[in-house]
């Protein structure tokens, strides 16, 4: 698995390598070891959804402690965006852009201090998620995805997006 770095300090994009035939393919989406290496600790919840062409999940973050959690696109495509919300961070307010997909089967590591959206490229995206805490809904924090400060160029026009997320405030009216 090739570990590569990112411009956000301390995220991660892993790209494992599928070993194809003619049967399919076969890859690892998570190695322990490797994560460890990398300074990453255990995760404590895993969850997925599942989204159509066009809808646009995010910008999601937490406040307190944060969660750091690994992000991958097991069916489908998304274009998947990290905002350094971190205010002694040297990339704070940053942002960076991948596109990860079922091809690849490249996931991004996300540590806490973050926020994190997605829009699905293809007719059907499930992406799942691996997170070090439990989640804690009061901890909850949203910014607007259209947020101008940002700047975040969404590749397609957004089918459909959360009352919540239509309501979440300026990044830096209110960062987490």
């Amino acid at each position: 698995m090739d570990v590569r770095t990112t411009t956000i300090e301390g995220v991660l994009l892993f790209v494992p390598t599928p070993h194809r035939d003619d049967r399919g393919l076969f890859t690892r989406t998570f190695d322990a070891d490797i994560a460890r290496e990398y300074g990453i600790g255990e995760f404590r919840q895993d969850s997925q959804s599942r989204s159509y062409r066009g809808v646009l999940r995010g910008l999601h973050g937490r406040k307190g402690q944060g969660e750091a959690k690994l992000v991958r696109c097991a069916h489908g495509a998304v274009s998947d965006v990290v905002v350094d919300a971190r205010p002694d961070s040297p990339t704070y307010g940053r942002h960076e852009v991948f596109q990860l997909d079922d091809e690849t089967f490249a996931h991004l590591y996300i540590p806490a201090g973050m926020l994190h959206g997605f829009q699905a490229l293809t007719e059907i995206a499930d992406v799942c998620y691996r997170i070090d805490r439990p989640h804690d809904p009061s901890e909850d924090v949203a910014v607007r995805y259209d947020d101008p400060d940002l700047g975040i160029a969404w590749p397609l026009p957004v089918a459909l997006i959360s009352e919540r997320d239509k309501a979440a405030g300026r990044f830096h009216a209110s960062p987490p």
